[in-house]
């Protein structure tokens, strides 16, 4: 209730304010107890414009109104309409907020028309209601100013968002492409190199021997050592093009669901059955997916929560991600290059992938890998 409190307060000082000026006005009519029913309907209707602005608009446009045919109350009874119309139009309810200006505005100018007395000149009358035509001019102005300003604030912190999300993804990325840069020219020097004098040091051992004579042992000691080197430099072109990132598996979804509760999705893990020794790519295949899955919901989904469910049956191990999130687009689904890829691999390993809009909103994937063992 503590957002609506500015709300109730403002209809309360609209009241207090309608009813005062009716008591000192010179030209208003006695309040009566039903003229004071429609101030505590236009008290009651501010006071929930908050959750409900289209019916608040129109029950205090219709108060307000009927409160000036009855007392005459001048242009406070405009200040009620003239709040709720700046609320509509900065919430996106241009049309309502245009209505309500108009009705009001007529139905204003009729009753100032049909209660001028004989003597009073219709300038009065036409500055009065040019007074509140202005008003409600800029009310809508500055209602839809308003909503422009916070869409664009809006869109400036969700990029900041995702530069901060996608920070540490590129960073590892230059990592990777810096390893692999360093493996090409590992490759490309080193290997060419050493691979000669291997080849070179066995065809001088091989003419050695096959000349009756004992190979010098320099020359089995450079032959050895080149065989040693080579297989040392594979191994460390190995690790370089298979950076430890890549060994992940499903042990770390908790540390995943912890950094996508930080970047502001909640995310809920359940996990079914007792872990088996499962295949170190179906493992990694299982994790990629979880984690191509909560990226996407953090982009696309807008506000909302999500579960991944992990079950391990003795054949087959299910991976799925469910969120709650906006509700399906009329389109049809198009892949883009995150589920392509999250297809290409659980099919590679013999799986099944389905991913598709929920119909009671959000995303569902769900991925299944078939086990050693299983028919």
């Amino acid at each position: 209730m503590r957002p609506d409190l500015p709300y109730a307060l403002a209809g309360v000082t609209l009241g207090a304010l309608l009813l005062g000026n009716a008591a000192v006005a010179p030209d208003a009519a006695p309040v009566h107890p039903a003229d004071v029913l429609l101030v505590l309907l236009m008290a009651a209707a501010v006071a929930l414009a908050r959750r409900f602005p289209i019916p608040a608009l129109a029950v205090a446009t219709a108060a307000m109104l009927a409160a000036h045919v009855r007392v005459h109350a001048g242009v406070a009874a405009a200040f009620p309409v003239l709040g709720l119309v700046c609320l509509a139009a900065w919430r996106g309810y241009r049309l309502p907020a245009r209505l309500a200006s108009v009705v009001f505005l007529a139905g204003f100018l009729a009753r100032d028309i049909a209660a001028a007395p004989p003597g009073r000149p219709g300038q009065v009358l036409v500055e009065r209601t040019s007074l509140l035509l202005g008003w409600f001019v800029a009310v809508n102005v500055a209602g839809l100013v308003a909503r422009q300003h916070r869409a664009l604030i809006g869109q400036a912190e969700e990029r900041a968002a995702e530069a901060e999300r996608t920070r540490e993804e590129a960073a590892l990325r230059r990592a990777g492409e810096e390893r692999l840069r360093i493996a090409r020219d590992l490759h490309d020097s080193l290997t060419h190199s050493i691979s000669i004098v291997k080849v070179q040091a066995g065809i001088a051992v091989h003419l050695a021997r096959k000349a009756g004579d004992e190979p010098a042992p320099a020359l089995l000691a450079i032959q050895e050592a080149s065989s040693a080197a080579m297989r040392e430099l594979r191994a460390t072109l190995d690790v370089l093009r298979e950076p430890d990132a890549e060994r992940l598996g499903l042990a770390l979804v908790g540390e995943l669901a912890e950094r996508t509760r930080a970047a502001g999705v909640p995310v809920r893990v359940s996990v079914a059955g007792e872990p088996p020794g499962l295949p170190e790519e179906v493992d990694q295949a299982g994790y990629r997916v979880i984690q191509e899955a909560l990226t996407n919901i953090a982009r696309h989904a807008g506000p909302a929560t999500a579960e991944v469910r992990v079950e391990y049956a003795p054949t087959r191990l299910t991976v799925s991600v469910l969120d709650d999130g906006q509700k399906p687009a009329a389109e049809p689904l198009t892949p883009g290059v995150g589920l392509r890829g999250m297809r290409e691999r659980v099919t590679g390993l013999g799986g099944t992938l389905i991913a598709a809009h929920r119909d009671e909103g959000g995303f569902a994937v769900r991925a299944t890998f078939p086990l050693p063992g299983s028919a």
